[in-house]
């Protein structure tokens, strides 16, 4: 039942393990990034971290699961990621650490969605102004 409902979330859902290898990706991550479940599978977030921001990320989320917490816990943010195509998109996240039953950190999980298009009007509707 788990499987059906995160497959059939409109957010993108990527469970990756302590070492940033994705786990998990639903239908809704096919649609977002491009990359087929079997495309993403076994492969790293840098998949679809643009390059400039990888150094970054990779800070924030080896701190994360060091320290079993994150500074955005639960808070959306804005952000770049890329599409199989080579497009950048903004997505707004979200971000959890995933624990198990002795309160060890088992790695991450994120929920994305697709902003572009409300970013781009946003800032067309600002350099207009």
């Amino acid at each position: 039942m788990t499987e059906r409902i995160i497959d059939q979330l409109a957010d993108a859902i990527i469970f990756t393990d302590r070492l940033g290898v994705i786990v998990r990706w639903n239908r809704a991550s096919v649609a977002l990034f491009g990359f087929s479940a079997e495309d993403a599978l076994g492969q790293s977030l840098d998949l679809i971290i643009p390059e400039h921001l990888r150094a970054s990320h990779w800070s924030g989320f080896e701190a994360a699961i060091t320290k079993g917490t994150m500074k955005l816990q639960g808070r959306p943010t804005l952000t770049r990621a890329l599409h199989k195509n080579g497009r950048k998109l903004y997505v707004e996240m979200t971000f959890a650490v995933v624990k198990g039953e002795a309160d060890d950190v088992l790695g991450s999980v994120a929920m994305a969605r697709d902003v572009t298009d409300r970013v781009e009007r946003e800032r067309a509707a600002a350099r207009a102004s």
